[in-house]
């Protein structure tokens, strides 16, 4: 399973708690768990706290807005240790530019954007349509993680079907086996196999 860990400004909290809603389907099936500062026990000192789920982090999300760039401890602390341990082959950094803001030029302008074109999510006309392509990068880099690429998972070829199933299907309910479709003799043997 990979750790995501959120670097982000709490101005964007909201945002940031979209984007955990649209990952949802990624921890119900076991591929990511994901971490904020907001998870951070009381009484637990907060700088080491951060630093040790970025240690462990497989995959850091920046979420980049202008208050996150305006941030000395998201710009200065998190970013140096996010980029640090990409640059070390030890984590994947994907920054998701969240709101319109001047990020080309920084350290981070060299990395791929989670979204096409580096396309800030409040721009996007439904905000969920960029919430949902943060979720297909976030699921690449977790096969990456995994030592393997989408572009290695198998898939079934079109010229591997046979013609049986190009022949049109026969419409038949969907509520599981009739009456009709019942074999009446048949050979346990002939089921095992």
């Amino acid at each position: 399973m990979a750790k995501v860990v959120f670097s982000y400004s709490h101005t964007d909290e909201q945002l940031r708690n979209e984007l955990e809603k649209h990952l949802s389907p990624l921890k119900r099936t076991g591929q990511i768990e994901t971490w904020h500062d907001r998870r951070i026990d009381p009484g637990s000192e907060f700088e080491s706290a951060i630093d040790l789920y970025f240690a462990e982090a497989n995959i850091i999300l920046l979420l980049v807005s202008p208050d996150f760039i305006a941030s000395d401890y998201c710009y200065d602390i998190e970013l140096n240790n996010a980029l640090e341990r990409h640059e070390r082959g030890d984590a994947i950094v994907i920054p998701v530019i969240l709101r319109p803001c001047a990020w080309h030029n920084l350290p981070f302008g060299k990395l791929l954007a989670a979204t096409t074109d580096g396309k800030p999510i409040v721009k996007f006309t439904h905000i969920d349509d960029g919430f949902v392509e943060v979720v297909k990068a976030v699921d690449k880099a977790v096969y990456i993680v995994n030592g393997a690429s989408p572009s290695t998972i198998q898939k079934p070829s079109l010229t591997n079907i046979s013609v049986e199933a190009q022949q049109p299907a026969i419409s038949k309910p969907r509520s599981g086996i009739h009456k009709k479709d019942t074999p009446t003799n048949f050979d346990l043997h002939t089921l095992q196999e």
